[in-house]
């Protein structure tokens, strides 16, 4: 079968992918939820769930150093990365030996392509097609009114602070909530708190991932935006492009009840 990636990278697969690696913490979980199991190889030090397979699957490293060696060793027929988490040039010299499938996931639509063309690639579509349905009523049954028009800041890192952009997967899910972005500009721009004026801003909110906020980080900003609601929030339902889209909504919609 001939696959094309979302980079546009062509390969071909005379059989469904049985030895698999997959580079991208949100898709190993994809492929658990597919109900593969021995088919995985290999995944990152990143691949956190489920435990089970962090616990017992060989580790390749991690998403930005993963091993050429440690991947040729395991033989994969398939393997799964991702344009904006791994390291360009390492996938380049993967795609020499194996048939790698790069994802480049920016909105909802593009998800849900990814998952449906994993199904396809792995022997598992109609499981697949099965998440996506899910995925899709649980976006359909958001009532975006309680987060409309309220303005939020979305922090991912700290020392430099950092904000999701416009372009950017998190920003699409902020928006399907009905929040209005701040216009700190595309990608992840760095927007240090001291920059913002009371009242810029309604929601600030502070992922778990990749920087790891805690409560301290939380008192900070709240104490500099006493009219703000900021929230430590679980980064993986806003950036993973999984499975883990199916839960993400009924997420979103806890927060119009968390306490400031």
């Amino acid at each position: 079968m001939q696959f094309t990636d979302q980079t546009g990278y062509g390969f071909s697969l005379p059989r469904k992918a049985e030895k698999i690696v997959s580079l991208v913490p949100s898709q190993t979980e994809l492929l658990y939820d597919l109900g593969l199991n021995d088919e995985v190889v290999g995944i990152t030090r990143f691949c956190v769930h489920p435990d089970s397979w962090f616990r017992t699957k060989t580790r390749v490293g991690g998403t930005k150093d993963f091993s050429l060696e440690k991947i040729r060793h395991l033989q994969p027929d398939l393997i799964l990365a991702a344009k904006e988490e791994n390291t360009a040039s390492l996938i380049l010299e993967l795609r020499k030996e194996f048939p790698v499938w790069t994802s480049d996931i920016g909105h909802l639509g593009q998800a849900l392509e990814m998952i449906s063309e994993v199904g396809r690639l792995t022997g598992k579509a109609e499981a697949a097609q099965e998440i996506i349905k899910k995925i899709n009523a649980g976006f359909n049954s958001i009532a975006s009114d309680q987060f409309r028009d309220k303005k939020v800041l979305y922090y991912i890192w700290k020392d430099p602070w950092l904000v999701a952009g416009a372009d950017t997967f998190i920003a699409d899910m902020l928006r399907r909530c009905g929040f209005q972005l701040h216009p700190a500009g595309k990608r992840y721009p760095e927007l240090p708190p001291e920059q913002l004026q009371g009242g810029e801003v309604d929601f600030i909110l502070l992922s778990s991932e990749p920087f790891p906020f805690q409560n301290e980080h939380k008192m900070q900003l709240q104490h500099l935006f006493p009219d703000a609601r900021v929230l430590l929030v679980d980064g993986e339902y806003f950036s993973w492009y999984g499975s883990r889209l199916a839960d993400a909504p009924a997420y979103f919609l806890s927060l119009a009840e968390a306490r400031k």
